[in-house]
């Protein structure tokens, strides 16, 4: 008489139906269909839920701005400078802009370079796109300082409606953070691929990723730009 054959069990469940294999098959089926790597998934995630963040930012601004029965200061007289006997109006915030769009220019070549394996180009690139990085942050700094010397704080200003100095310091703060936090990712990563480290695994990729990070933070700029200055 022949024996009579038993079903196999699975008793951690790790690969029969509904099992811990099966479940993460499922999970990465979206990277599996449009061959994203996860580092840049993951970094898009990060943009998007960056992008809600702003956006409220922003739309608290407006609606601060258009419900206030205070007299809001003009942009052109606060952000102005005092420039061969004559006030300027803007131009400090000018060359910030310039500054920070060929930011993104110069990120741009980075990313050509290192998927051409051109390490050394690429890592200079990036330390110029940093160096770009640290001159915004820079006069945004003395940008604080003007303000704060003028009298402008958090919770009220001389010069007009008193939201005016907390929307200023979070928006313009918030983002001054991300680039501050943007040029330390530069500078990791380009140390990085001077040495050689992405050499050893063939994958250039990170430089795009960090692309990704420092356009959007370009991109950010440009709404602030046009919202709270030229408004």
């Amino acid at each position: 008489m022949s024996a009579t054959a038993l079903p196999t069990v699975h008793h951690s469940g790790a690969t029969g139906p509904g099992g811990w294999r099966t479940l993460i098959a499922d999970w990465s089926s979206d990277q599996q269909t449009f061959h994203v790597a996860w580092g840049k998934a993951m970094m898009w995630i990060f943009l998007l839920s960056d992008t809600f963040i702003f956006g409220i930012f922003l739309t608290s601004y407006m609606t601060v701005r258009s419900s206030t029965t205070v007299a809001w200061p003009n942009p052109s007289e606060v952000f102005a400078l005092h420039i061969a006997g004559a006030n300027v109006p803007l131009i400090l915030i000018a060359i910030m802009t310039f500054v920070l769009i060929t930011s993104s220019g110069t990120m741009a070549m980075a990313v050509n370079f290192a998927y051409r394996r051109d390490r050394v180009n690429a890592a200079a690139l990036m330390f110029v796109t940093a160096a770009f990085g640290e001159m915004f942050v820079a006069m945004q700094a003395f940008e604080w300082s003007k303000l704060i010397m003028e009298g402008v704080r958090p919770w009220g200003n001389p010069m007009g409606a008193a939201q005016f100095g907390s929307t200023f310091f979070m928006i313009t703060g918030f983002h001054g953070l991300h680039v501050t936090g943007g040029v330390i990712f530069l500078i990791v990563v380009a140390i990085k691929l001077l040495r050689g480290h992405y050499d050893r695994t063939g994958n250039y990729q990170i430089v795009e990723i960090v692309g990704l990070y420092w356009h959007f933070v370009d991109l950010v700029w440009v709404f602030i730009f046009a919202f709270f200055y030229l408004w």
